[in-house]
């Protein structure tokens, strides 16, 4: 099981490396990886669970930040109510953005990350919208387009497997200024 205790922090070379893409048929590795990134998503949305063994809420997870340096994402975005079904709950090997829009969006409270334990202010500029093709755990070949939050929490995952920090995209010199046609996400 998967704890803070095993995501590596800021300053972890794996962090800055690009991730080695994943061969099918899975290795058993693998698909602990896997499964084991999706349970701890699941434990640290679960507020009994996230308090007893001291997990912050994520969303999103990628391999490099276990320090497997391989292309594999986690996602598990709630539904709007406690009761409802994850709005996104996927897993994605080798996943690549094939297209995206012009427009760009940020989300009003800046972004977080779980192997970064500081506050880091600004707005992180991503594409409003993007296409993504992947494979699943079959190694069958999928195509998802996402928009708005959707879109930015994958696009958070696929930089982390090209050794992307989200504060690398902030803006140093004016952290809180886009231009006009940025869309902010509340």
């Amino acid at each position: 099981m998967i704890t803070m205790d095993d995501i590596i922090r800021e300053g972890h070379p794996t962090l800055r490396r690009v991730a080695d893409e994943v061969s099918f048929p899975l290795s058993d590795a693998d698909k602990k990886v896997a499964e084991e990134m999706m349970q701890f998503l699941r434990n640290s949305q679960d507020e009994k669970i996230a308090e007893e063994l001291d997990l912050r809420a994520g969303v999103g997870l990628a391999a490099p930040q276990i320090d497997v340096s391989k292309r594999i994402i986690a996602l598990l975005i709630p539904g709007e109510y406690e009761d409802d079904p994850p709005e996104l709950e996927k897993v994605m090997f080798n996943p690549k953005i094939i297209s995206h829009a012009i427009e760009s969006a940020c989300l009003k409270g800046g972004e977080g990350c779980l192997s970064v334990d500081r506050e880091v202010p600004g707005f992180v500029v991503r594409h409003s919208r993007i296409t993504v093709t992947f494979q699943d755990e079959k190694g069958n070949s999928c195509k998802a387009r996402y928009k708005g939050y959707h879109a930015i929490v994958v696009q958070h995952e696929i930089d982390h497997l090209n050794g992307i920090m989200f504060y690398d995209h902030i803006n140093a010199e004016s952290p809180f200024s886009v231009d006009d046609d940025v869309i902010i996400i509340e």
